[in-house]
């Protein structure tokens, strides 16, 4: 099963997030399928993703984790995947 989730990066106490396809038996920072966007908590924009990407994966039963989903939800990218 292929979920989407964050996978953490950068340095110690600066984290930075990669939102990615990943196999759901997969560490949480082990290798992925595909790089979704990123999630950076010191930046302006925090928040940046490849929307047709995303929506492809959820498309083909991709689940996203309750994080990940409040920030489709927050960009709208939610909404238009349950039409």
């Amino acid at each position: 099963m292929v979920k989407i989730r964050m996978a953490r990066y950068g340095k110690h106490k600066a984290p930075t997030y990669r939102i990615v396809a990943i196999d759901s038996k997969t560490k949480r920072d082990g290798g992925y399928i595909a790089l979704l966007g990123t999630y950076n908590t010191a930046s302006n924009p925090k928040l940046q993703l490849n929307t047709e990407l995303v929506m492809k994966y959820l498309n083909n039963g991709a689940q996203p984790s309750e994080s990940v989903k409040n920030f489709l939800k927050k960009e709208g990218i939610w909404a238009q995947f349950k039409k």
